[in-house]
């Protein structure tokens, strides 16, 4: 396909496009790659001019040449050992710089009532699933990031967990960087047939601090009174960009509970699109970003209340240090006729230096009369009187405020089902917050 745009924000969008894999064999897949294309051609890289992202300027992108990952680097299992989660050893799926690494992947294949496994293999024994879902809630029309990941699309991260299936391990999805310079594209599909339950770690980490792009999609379909719980944590590079959309769709009766952790990048942007599609839905989203230096970390939700009797509950947290950059939008759209919807949504920010920076924006849109919605945002620093309390029970200033900021990280990561990956996560905010363990 010919590419016509010329400025330089589309010049770069053609250097991204250049290198796409070929057509393959599915008729359906290939039609949905070129309308990606064709919408990525079409469209520009966002500016603090479009309302989605003027908090957030993603001009930082255009000063790299980023071409895409051609073959992935040999690891070895000692080399990824330390990102193991025992809950899930016997479920993981590995992709190094978005390429599957079957060698370094543990599932069960098509056993026990559900399907872990590499998109293009998913493509030949369920492609019925995928050509229903892959690519249809994820909208690549109207977002240039999700248009190009679309417009690579080849292979990614199948999981199918059957009929009234109650899966009682964790599903590990584990994407690993290890070069520079390069644009990856790493996209998940997650089918939770009706009555079915399943809990989903998505998690994307670098082997080295190195500059490279990783664009992921990931979409999430719970069936009629199917229950996922899906942690997402994002550690990348600290010199990493890091652009996702994750978009959800709950059908009746449907339970969603997110959990999404950021650390690391050096740009990062989480957009989360959650559509209530029939009756009687719920839905928790909890989110908690730590950083530092210079980061910056996006984060847009979207509940669309499209149907009546929705329940949702919203916590996100921000704890930013140094000159780093926090953004939350959260919004909660509620159409005509979806009534005796509840959804109540909180964002609460913590900062730590002088220089560090907060944008906050909850919104609530309403377009039905019988409902209970709330929202409210609040923006400080650690309370003078707390950190007294306890430096008078014997820590110092440094200790006492550390645990001020560990205490207000742990609420959210507490509420992770997966001990050790919750004690992961925790050791690594006292490491952030200088706080050591006494035990």
């Amino acid at each position: 396909m010919e590419l016509v745009n010329t400025g330089a924000k589309d010049r770069y969008l053609e250097n991204l496009l250049r290198g796409q894999p070929p057509a393959g064999s599915h008729g359906w897949l290939n039609q949905i790659r070129a309308a990606a294309t064709e919408r990525a051609n079409a469209l520009t890289v966002p500016t603090t001019r479009d309302e989605e992202w003027r908090f957030t300027d993603p001009s930082p992108l255009l000063k790299f040449s980023f071409q895409p990952a051609r073959g992935a680097q040999r690891l070895a299992q000692a080399d990824i050992q330390r990102f193991v989660i025992p809950e899930a050893s016997s479920d993981r799926l590995v992709f190094i710089d978005g390429i599957y690494a079957a060698e370094l992947s543990t599932h069960c294949g098509n056993e026990h009532g559900i399907l872990v496994t590499s998109l293009a293999q998913g493509l030949s024994s369920h492609g019925e699933i995928l050509q229903q879902h892959l690519a249809r809630n994820a909208d690549f029309d109207n977002d240039v990031f999700c248009a190009l990941n679309t417009s690579f699309l080849r292979d990614g991260a199948l999981v199918i967990i059957n009929k009234n299936v109650a899966y009682p391990a964790p599903i590990h999805l584990l994407f690993i960087a290890t070069k520079p310079e390069t644009a990856v594209y790493p996209r998940s599909l997650v089918v939770a047939g009706p009555g079915s339950r399943c809990a989903l770690i998505e998690e994307y980490i670098s082997l080295a601090e190195n500059v490279y792009f990783n664009n992921a999609v990931t979409e999430v379909v719970v069936g009629e009174n199917a229950r996922v719980q899906h942690t997402k944590l994002q550690q990348e590079s600290r010199a990493a960009f890091h652009i996702a959309n994750c978009a959800v769709a709950l059908a009746r009766e449907a339970n969603y509970i997110s959990d999404t952790v950021t650390l690391g990048a050096r740009f990062s942007r989480h957009n989360l699109h959650v559509l209530q599609t029939a009756e009687g839905t719920h839905c928790v989203l909890d989110g908690l970003a730590l950083i530092s230096g210079r980061q910056l970390a996006d984060t847009h939700t979207y509940m669309d209340h499209a149907k009546p009797g929705g329940n949702s509950r919203q916590l996100h947290k921000c704890i930013v240090d140094d000159a780093a950059h926090a953004v939350f939008s959260g919004k909660v759209l509620v159409r005509e006729g979806a009534q005796l919807t509840d959804s109540a949504q909180s964002s609460r920010n913590l900062l730590l230096s002088d220089k560090a920076h907060v944008d906050t924006k909850p919104q609530l849109e309403i377009f039905a009369d019988d409902v209970k919605c709330a929202h409210g945002a609040t923006v400080g620093q650690l309370d003078a009187e707390e950190v007294f309390y306890l430096r008078s029970r014997g820590l110092d200033d440094q200790g006492a405020r550390s645990l001020l900021t560990y205490a207000f990280a742990a609420e959210i990561i507490d509420k992770i089902p997966v001990a050790s990956l919750a004690r992961q996560l925790r050791h690594t905010v006292m490491e952030k917050t200088q706080l050591r363990e006494s035990t």
